[in-house]
């Protein structure tokens, strides 16, 4: 029977074998050990792969993990991934055949990418710092995803978490900035986690542990050029904040950064309840005004936070003020409203809607011109599809939508945005044509007894701004057919006396070459 015991501060009963191990390992060691394990950083099963640089952090990193797995402390199978960011020539090339030689001794596999920061800065306006890291994470989150690992470990350590602490607080954050550098956080939709296992270190325990191990990690001489906001932090206005500090400032904000988690945590709590009734699509998010009024304004921060993360664009120029906009936005009383944030992103309240959008990937081909259309026949408009059929009033309950004035034609009745109509073959006058909305159309809403402009019923009927612009005017030589997909007219309806029917059905669906026609 394996002997047992319990670890003063843990809950978790852990086999002897695993003392007699860490007997063998350093203060160091022991700590990340105790660390990881607090939180949980490796307990899902699958590879781990180590985010190398070759640098002093990443240097302790890799020997620390190699020696814990050696131990038996840690279960996953390590790996290496080296990101060769092009940008300091033969000293970069250096790092890299460094960090090629030091996996190799210790009989780790690790993968090379050399990407090309400052061709990707230009081609996205970016600064050389934010380039590099995005560039960095997609390379790690690939090389992750590829080797078939649950986690990727980057060496972040204490004084990291308190120079992120502080450069948020210059320019400006909330209790979430206060956070700091979380121990795990999951960045992308494949579920692969980045974890900082060192953060229960500072950078100077980091280096006195190299000198132990008798490792000699690279030193980039860009890290010292003050230039770079996150350089002068580190190495002016930290140190000079220390000086006049009797406790381990980056302890103190480490703690700082806790606290904050745990409050935080408790605001993700309750946002997650409304955010799961979030209607959420490719290029906009819909929060209901009455629901997002409700919980506190820490809580509308966050669902205000995910949205915009949600449709793909970052914080960092995020201010308070964009924030507060937003929520007096969405108490305003006033429909059709917007404002603008940083990344293109629109925020409008419609209807007690507070729609978050962002550009659409290509510019919607509309219908922008006067078109007959072919009765029976097909008839090809921008990106819409229409089809005519001419039919014998029995098949009306078959072959028609609703004409229920209070069931109008949302979308919501046919798949693939098909839209049906019948209306009285008798009552069709001339041609009928398709074309856009124009100021002054009127029509008799089915249902209604009296004429009324389109706008105005586009209005009251509470259609979005967004939904306005794609609608099609459907009209005969006299009169408008059917205000396209939301109500036809009522001077056109199928009756008790209708002989003959005029089945329309239009359907938004790609050009010819772009995309597959629905089927029928």
């Amino acid at each position: 029977m394996c002997c047992c015991m319990l670890i003063p501060g843990l809950v978790k009963i852990r086999p002897f074998f695993m003392y007699a191990a860490e007997k063998m390992l350093s203060q160091f060691e022991k700590k990340i050990a105790h660390f990881a394990e607090k939180e949980q950083l490796f307990a899902r099963p699958g590879n781990l792969l180590l985010a190398i640089s070759g640098g002093a952090d990443s240097t302790a990193l890799l020997s620390t993990m190699h020696t814990l797995k050696a131990a038996g402390i840690i279960k996953p199978n390590l790996l290496c991934a080296h990101i060769n960011h092009l940008l300091r020539g033969p000293s970069g090339d250096g790092d890299e055949a460094f960090v090629v030689a030091q996996a190799g001794k210790l009989g780790l596999d690790v993968e090379v990418r050399r990407v090309n920061v400052r061709e990707y800065a230009g081609a996205h306006k970016l600064s050389i710092e934010t380039a590099a890291r995005q560039m960095r994470m997609q390379n790690l989150i690939d090389i992750a995803a590829r080797r078939r690992c649950t986690a990727v470990a980057t060496a972040h350590q204490k004084d990291d978490n308190a120079e992120t602490i502080v450069q948020r607080l210059a320019r400006g954050t909330g209790i979430r900035g206060l956070a700091g550098i979380w121990p795990t956080r999951t960045f992308a939709r494949q579920g692969i986690r980045f974890v900082r296992p060192m953060l229960s270190v500072t950078r100077s325990e980091v280096i006195q542990y190299l000198r132990e191990r008798n490792l000699q990690p690279r030193e980039d001489q860009t890290n010292a050029d003050c230039a770079y906001r996150r350089n002068y932090i580190r190495h002016r206005l930290l140190p000079d904040l220390q000086a006049d500090s009797e406790s381990s400032l980056a302890d103190r904000l480490y703690d700082l950064s806790l606290s904050a988690r745990k409050y935080y945590n408790l605001v993700c709590d309750h946002a997650d309840e409304i955010w799961a009734t979030t209607r959420i699509r490719k290029e906009n998010v819909t929060i209901d005004c009455k629901t997002f009024s409700a919980p506190s304004a820490a809580v509308k921060v966050e669902l205000v936070r995910r949205a915009i993360e949600t449709l793909g664009s970052g914080e960092k120029n995020l201010t308070r003020e964009h924030y507060e906009r937003v929520l007096q936005l969405a108490r305003s009383s006033l429909g059709g409203r917007k404002i603008e944030l940083p990344g293109r992103i629109t925020v409008r309240n419609e209807y007690q809607k507070l729609l978050f959008e962002k550009p659409k990937s290509r510019p919607e081909q509309l219908h922008k011109e006067t078109m007959q259309i072919a009765i029976p026949g097909r008839t090809r408009a921008g990106e819409h599809l229409i089809e005519t059929t001419i039919l014998p009033a029995e098949n009306v309950p078959d072959l028609c939508a609703s004409t229920d004035p209070q069931q109008p034609s949302t979308g919501t009745r046919r798949p693939m945005e098909r839209f049906v109509e019948c209306f009285d073959m008798d009552r069709i006058a001339g041609p009928v044509v398709v074309r856009p909305r124009r100021n002054g159309d009127r029509f008799v809403p089915l249902g209604m007894p009296a004429e009324k402009k389109v706008g105005k019923f586009l209005s009251d009927a509470r259609i979005g701004r967004d939904m306005r612009r794609k609608v099609l005017v459907v009209t005969d030589a006299e009169k408008v057919l059917w205000i396209w997909p939301v109500r036809m007219s009522d001077r056109a309806k199928v009756t008790s006396r209708t002989r003959k029917m005029l089945r329309i059905e239009i359907t938004r669906t790609p050009q010819p070459g772009k995309g597959k026609e629905p089927e029928k």
